[in-house]
């Protein structure tokens, strides 16, 4: 009797430790599955991929992009797609254009060009002052030659290519130029990549006068498009999830120019002279390339000091009219 009893406690405690055993692997599973639903519904609430919205209709320098025909809004959705998924990059060059277009848009329009160019520098350089790896440079991303062709000056000591003013002028010639020998301003961003003289001859080749049906090398096939990407977004950021505030972009910055006419030896002196710390007079002036300007010819030049407001934020920031509101527009 002893021994059945003891029988029988052990069944029942086999039976209760596998009861338990299943127990705890469906409580685990359980859990893992709500885990695992909870993260999918976290993923569709705070993370969201979606086609880039293309416009009805587009424009560029009052020129009609032809929206309706397939491979111009295939093309045009590959760049913005591209774009609009480049976060940290689009974001910095939104914060930027906030600082750099109201002062490109006001050398547009003083040297006679529309004002959609500024979506060219965009695409050319990000609003930067980089040098590609042929050698263009600045904003505009001019070559020395053709720089040096529009009446840039480009020295060891002194390159005008970084000369937001003076840059923007030579750019303006070259593409008005070309816009009004090309008959397009679609061709003449073109040319502005691949060159005119080249674009020119795969317009006689193919008998087509028309950027949108050219064809030609993937670079260029592109470029235009990734200008146009650049406007839509810019244009409407939010409708491509982008909300930056305005107290978060990089504001304008106010400056006091110093007029030179004799040579500079050591510009570490300089900016100590002028009371300016040396880093922020080689922002202040980004076309001086070396630590000294030879000034034999007793030539003008312009220099710029940043005033003291554009060194605090807080000043930079105290006039905004909504500063905690999203930007809708750049």
């Amino acid at each position: 009797m002893k021994k059945n009893t003891t029988l029988i406690l052990s069944s029942i405690a086999i039976v209760l430790a596998v009861a338990t055993l299943s127990m705890q692997i469906f409580i685990f599973a359980t859990r893992k599955e709500n885990s695992e639903v909870q993260y999918r519904n976290t993923i569709k609430e705070h993370l969201h991929n979606f086609s880039a919205p293309l416009p009805e209709k587009l424009t560029f320098c009052d020129e009609e992009v032809p929206m309706d025909n397939i491979f111009v809004r295939e093309a045009l959705d590959r760049e913005l797609t591209a774009i609009m998924y480049q976060h940290n990059s689009t974001f910095i060059i939104m914060k930027r254009a906030w600082r750099f277009f109201p002062e490109i848009t006001q050398y547009l329009k003083k040297y006679g060009g529309p004002e959609d160019l500024k979506y060219l520098a965009v695409a050319e350089s990000s609003l930067n002052n980089v040098t590609s790896p042929a050698k263009a440079e600045g904003f505009w991303q001019f070559m020395s030659a053709t720089a040096k062709q529009y009446g840039l000056t480009v020295t060891e000591e002194y390159d005008e290519r970084y000369n937001l003013e003076k840059a923007t002028k030579a750019a303006v010639q070259y593409l008005n130029g070309s816009k009004n020998r090309l008959g397009a301003w679609s061709l003449a961003c073109a040319a502005y990549n691949c060159g005119e003289g080249g674009l020119k001859s795969r317009m006689k080749e193919q008998g087509i006068n028309d950027y949108y049906s050219l064809a030609l090398n993937s670079e260029t096939a592109r470029y235009f498009y990734r200008i146009l990407a650049y406007k839509i977004l810019m244009e409407d950021p939010q409708q491509y999830g982008f909300y930056l505030r305005e107290q978060d972009a990089y504001q304008p910055l106010e400056y006091e120019e110093i007029k030179v006419d004799s040579t500079i030896s050591d510009f570490y002196a300089f900016s100590k002279q002028i009371n300016t710390p040396y880093k922020y007079f080689r922002f202040a002036n980004p076309e001086l390339k070396a630590k000294k300007l030879t000034n034999k010819e007793g030539k003008t030049y312009t220099l710029r000091k940043l005033k003291e407001s554009s060194l605090s934020w807080k000043e930079c920031t105290k006039d905004l009219e909504n500063p905690q509101e999203f930007i809708s527009e750049l």
